[in-house]
């Protein structure tokens, strides 16, 4: 059991099924290990995360850009208020202790660099093959247990 680990899961806010998918599994599995999921808490890779989550009994945070809590999607437990617009993601990845990214933009690939100089392990998730320096996983459960592991051994 993941008891007080936080992993962030960080993708899309417009995704595609497949990636949908993949992030509602990650979600899931993360919740099943014990672990909080933190993420941007809006739509996209980030609802289907928490979905997850949700659905198997996990606690899911949601740090949103604005200062509207009813933002936040359906599924986050703990909606955080910022009122930092894109600044947020700082925030969400400084918050896990290992980052899971899926498919997405500029704004996922701030993230992970942001992620990097703050130390954060980062588990790519069928994504980002061309950045050096991240840990690789073709599976939901692969990236979890590996997130997990790796968040364990930095102690962030």
């Amino acid at each position: 059991m993941a008891g007080n680990i936080t992993i962030a899961i960080i993708g899309a806010g417009a995704a595609d099924e497949p990636t949908q998918r993949l992030a509602r599994e990650a979600g899931r599995e993360l919740a099943m290990r014990g672990a909080t999921l933190v993420c941007g808490g809006l739509g996209g890779v980030m609802e289907a995360a928490a979905r997850g989550a949700h659905e198997a009994g996990g606690q899911t945070v949601g740090i949103l850009p604005g200062y509207d809590r009813s933002a936040a999607n359906p599924f986050i437990k703990v909606p955080i208020v910022s009122g930092m617009g894109e600044a947020r993601n700082v925030i969400v990845v400084a918050t896990g202790q290992a980052v899971i990214a899926l498919r997405g933009e500029g704004g996922t690939l701030a993230e992970i660099g942001h992620a990097l100089k703050l130390q954060r392990p980062v588990v790519a998730l069928a994504a980002w093959r061309q950045i050096e320096g991240l840990h690789r996983a073709q599976t939901p459960r692969e990236a979890v247990e590996l997130a997990l592991t790796l968040a364990a051994g930095a102690k962030a």
